[in-house]
């Protein structure tokens, strides 16, 4: 039987063989890109549902002595759906209770506002989402209180919805306000500002009331608000909506950070004579998945600094 290989000249046979070699390298490419997603939305599916606990500490020069050592639970950015993000929020509010807090902060984003589609449908819908999350961050049970903040998916036209769904279940949210604590004398102060991105803020409506002496904890859902923040007497913000990138590659960092969250997209800052930390938040955003970037809660310890 003559081989099939002797019909081609000798001339042709080396470019058939780099022509399958080619082939079949592009196919095993194909497979090796398919089983790496493969694995790596399986994994980022894992890390989006296992809360991480991050512990700070905050010194604070102008801190009462009374309030050394007094604790903050910071959660942020829970973008609430029944499949993807409740898990992660209960599991928080359970972490929460363990830690027993002085108080917790919440700083925005409950709903979700898509990308992408109809977001007239999306706010007519906001009501289906603020209620289970509100009703799974009313379990939470600090010693002295639970504060929060609008983000920019909760500032839209139904952001009274949002508010409402908190407020009716005790948690104060802050609309360019403040309030006091005060323990044995002293006080230290929770101030809040409606969303940056949407130009409802104003921090001089939340100061107003507050001596330039006395500590303010700020509540600001878009971190590089601290730029501003840092003109006033403010001691301490506390910020989210980074989401950390959500999906951080290696060699590459983020793969996005939205508007008024790429200066300062997590973690502890120094603005000037202030205090940043950005929390990574506990939901996702369009994808359902996490990378490098588990979902966060943050228990901050302020304590006076010492001369």
């Amino acid at each position: 039987m003559i081989p099939f290989s002797s019909y081609f000249s000798r001339e042709t046979q080396p470019a058939l063989r780099r022509k399958l070699t080619r082939r079949r390298f592009l196919e095993l490419g194909a497979a090796t890109a398919v089983a790496t997603f493969g694995v790596v939305t399986s994994e980022g599916l894992r890390e989006a549902q296992h809360v991480s606990l991050k512990q700070v500490v905050i010194s604070v020069a102008q801190l009462p002595a009374t309030f050394d050592g007094f604790t903050i639970a910071h959660l942020s950015d829970f973008h609430y759906d029944p499949i993807n993000t409740a898990k992660p929020i209960g599991d928080a509010v359970h972490e929460v209770n363990r830690l027993r807090p002085d108080i917790v902060v919440l700083t925005g984003d409950f709903v979700t506002l898509p990308l992408l589609g109809s977001k007239r449908k999306a706010i007519a819908n906001i009501e289906t989402q603020s209620e289970p999350c509100a009703e799974l961050l009313s379990q939470l049970r600090p010693k002295r209180g639970t504060f929060a903040v609008l983000g920019n998916h909760d500032q839209n036209r139904r952001s009274g919805v949002v508010t409402d769904s908190l407020q009716t279940r005790g948690i104060r949210v802050l609309r360019n306000q403040s309030v006091p604590l005060e323990t044995r004398g002293s006080r230290i102060w929770i101030a809040g500002v409606d969303d940056v991105l949407h130009h409802a803020d104003d921090l001089s409506a939340a100061m107003y009331r507050i001596p330039r002496n006395e500590t303010t904890i700020l509540l600001a859902h878009e971190p590089d608000f601290a730029d501003h923040a840092a003109e006033y007497p403010v001691s301490v913000q506390l910020s989210g909506h980074s989401h950390g990138g959500q999906i951080r590659l290696p060699f590459l960092g983020p793969a996005y950070l939205p508007e008024l969250a790429r200066k300062y997209p997590w973690g502890l800052r120094k603005v000037g004579d202030l205090t940043l930390y950005t929390n990574c938040g506990v939901g996702t955003l369009e994808l359902p998945i996490r990378i490098n970037c588990p979902p966060e809660l943050t228990l901050i310890q302020l304590r006076k600094t010492t001369t």
